[in-house]
C-alpha cells in the first residue's frame, strides 16, 4: 500500500484539515510571523523540517511547521477541556506540494470542536486571520 500524498485530497474541514492556497514557502512563514507578532500572538516554535531532513542526508520539499498561541486564552481552554492540550498550542504547517504549489494547512476550527466536544468551534479566529493573510498574497 502507497502512502497517502495530503496534497492530492482536497481541504475537508469536516476531517481536520483546512489547506489555504499560499505563496513560495520562506515568504508565507515570514508573512504569518510578522502578523502574529503584529497580533501579540506567541511564536513558540519555527521548526524547518527541509533543513532537519537535510540534516541527516535526505530530501524533502521546503517544510515549515509554525508552533504559536497565546496562553491567556489557551491555558482557560485546557483548564476546562484538558484534552484540548494535544492540540495546543495552534500548528500551522507551510509545505510545498510541488514546485509552485504552497499550501498552509492547520486542524480545522468544527474538527477541534468535535474533537474536544466543545460548544464552539475554537480558534475561528486564527483561521480567519491566516486566511486575510494569505488572501492578500494571491
Amino acid at each position: 500500500m502507497g502512502a497517502i500524498k495530503l496534497f492530492d485530497m482536497p481541504s475537508d474541514p469536516a476531517n481536520g484539515m483546512i489547506d489555504l492556497p499560499a505563496l513560495a514557502v520562506d515568504e508565507t512563514v515570514e508573512r504569518i510571523v510578522a502578523v502574529l507578532a503584529t497580533k501579540k500572538i506567541r511564536l513558540f516554535a519555527r521548526i524547518d523540517q527541509a533543513a532537519e531532513a537535510a540534516s541527516v542526508g535526505l530530501s524533502l520539499r521546503p517544510t515549515v511547521l509554525l508552533i504559536f498561541g497565546d496562553p491567556a486564552k489557551g491555558t482557560p481552554l485546557m483548564v476546562s477541556n484538558p484534552s484540548l492540550a494535544i492540540d495546543l498550542p495552534i500548528k500551522a504547517l507551510v509545505w510545498e506540494a510541488k514546485p509552485g504549489e504552497v499550501y498552509a494547512s492547520l486542524n480545522a476550527p468544527e474538527f477541534l470542536q468535535k474533537r474536544h466536544q466543545l460548544p464552539v468551534a475554537p480558534f475561528s479566529e486564527v483561521v480567519q486571520l491566516l486566511r486575510s493573510v494569505l488572501g492578500a498574497s494571491r
